[in-house]
């Protein structure tokens, strides 16, 4: 297949004897990626290695710009301008933009640049790329991703890590305890009767109905979610007992009722990066998976539903928790998630704040007195190596991402699923896959669902 027109000219007059190969073979270390990027002093190009994290911050204190991510609307009218309409080269004259490269690009003897519109690479030797960018400027402002080391297999160091990075960025004291440390609230009122509840073996709906009405805007949202096209409940839903009785059930109200309370304790972030899949999508989107894989589950190793849906609602708590425990930083955390689309978010925060979201979440949860399964769910979501007591939980969620991620639906990095962990939850691959096509295709009542959890 040839390459587009645009590029060939772009490389014409200093690589005119190109090695064109196939693009997925060649996505290793020495395939480089462009970002654009723009300020109000206008916009601008950086190049690095591919599998490395651009350090926003770093970049733009060496260039003494406030650069971030380009906004998407321009990014689709320079490929337009180019006839291209997915991700550019990694050519520095391709665009015409003023262009910095990273330093580590030039250790290289060779580099790849891929052409995703046609699924192909070019290979240019050291010279041949120097001499492309010859006017770009040159600084150093990534990391190697394999040197960052997340803490995957020490939950009882979180607490540590947690107030190291907060005396970091806060000088707050060590000695102070958690909950004071954090400046977060309380666990809201309803939740702590929801808690009660689960745990009352005599509970009824009608305890259920009385906590939901006690909160007028709770009692909203469960009848608005049960009236809402995804359940296609038969006539109308007038009451929060018929939310319940008729549509949704108690187990579901409960924990919807629950990730609802606690997601309103925390402000969302007025700030977020650009092209994010908001909370509640998210939050909505994770339930609904790990509550279709629980049921699909062998009876004998099936978890409890309850619980695997409040996972998924609760999934990314600790997003809402940086915004508010580190404000300034958690921007710099927004600007570097733009950048680094295809690195994992842990790696990212870890870079930043030598903590992540998982451990800041689960350590709330713990701190609130959430049930043992949410609070390992939440910190192992990324670890689907995982095995201890409640394991099944955060493979769940994890699985669910990855399936969720192949059908388009933006939640992280995609990887891929190996059969044995669907050997270990006793999921059949063909029938989950079938499922999950299925979910997808309910995109537009999980967004009305995620826009009444948000109001």
């Amino acid at each position: 297949m040839e390459l587009p027109a645009v590029v060939r000219e772009a490389l014409a007059a200093s690589a005119p004897e190109l090695s064109v190969c196939d693009a997925l073979a060649s996505a290793a270390d020495n395939t480089l990626r462009m970002v654009l990027l723009s300020d109000d002093q206008g916009q601008y190009q950086a190049i690095c290695r591919r599998r490395d994290l651009l350090d926003i911050g770093q970049l733009n204190n060496q260039l003494g710009r406030d650069l971030r991510l380009m906004p998407s609307g321009q990014q689709v009218g320079i490929r337009q301008r180019l006839g291209l309409r997915q991700e550019l080269p990694a050519l520095p004259t391709l665009t015409g933009l003023p262009t910095v490269v990273d330093r580590a690009v030039d250790n290289l003897a060779d580099v790849a640049l891929a052409v995703v519109e046609q699924n192909l690479c070019i290979s240019l030797t050291a010279a041949e790329f120097r001499h492309l960018s010859t006017s770009a400027e040159r600084c150093g402002f990534t990391r190697s991703v394999s040197d960052i080391q997340i803490n995957l297999e020490h939950p009882e160091n979180d607490r540590e890590q947690l107030h190291s990075a907060l005396k970091r960025f806060t000088g707050l004291r060590i000695q102070q305890r958690l909950d004071d440390t954090l400046e977060l609230p309380p666990l809201p009122e309803t939740a702590q009767r929801i808690i009660h509840l689960r745990v009352n073996p005599n509970a009824v709906m009608g305890d259920l109905v009385d906590i939901v009405e006690s909160d007028p805007s709770l009692a909203a949202q469960v009848v608005s979610w049960a009236s809402s096209s995804f359940y296609a409940a038969a006539g109308q839903v007038k009451s929060v007992h018929d939310a319940v009785s008729r549509v949704l059930g108690f187990d579901l109200v409960m924990n919807l009722a629950m990730g609802l309370a606690l997601g309103r304790a925390l402000k969302q972030p007025t700030d977020q990066p650009e092209g994010y899949v908001g909370y509640w999508q998210q939050a909505i989107w994770q339930a609904q998976s790990a509550g279709i894989l629980a049921s699909m589950m062998p009876r004998g190793q099936r978890p409890a539903f309850g619980l695997a849906y409040l996972a998924g609602l609760l999934h990314n708590f600790g997003y809402l928790v940086l915004a508010q425990v580190f404000p300034p930083h958690f921007k710099l955390a927004c600007r570097a998630w733009e950048v680094n689309p295809d690195i994992d978010s842990s790696v990212i925060e870890q870079h930043l704040l030598g903590i992540t979201r998982e451990q800041i979440g689960a350590q709330l949860m713990a701190n609130w007195g959430m049930p043992d399964e949410i609070i390992t769910a939440i910190r192992q979501q990324k670890n689907p190596a995982f095995s201890g007591e409640h394991d099944v939980y955060p493979r769940l969620l994890w699985l669910g991402r990855q399936l969720l991620q192949a059908r388009g639906i933006p939640l992280g990095t995609p990887a891929p699923v190996p059969d044995e962990l669907y050997r270990s939850l006793g999921l059949d691959r063909a029938r989950v896959e079938e499922e999950f096509d299925e979910l997808v295709t309910s995109k537009p009542g999980i967004m009305a669902m995620a826009g009444m959890m948000g109001n």
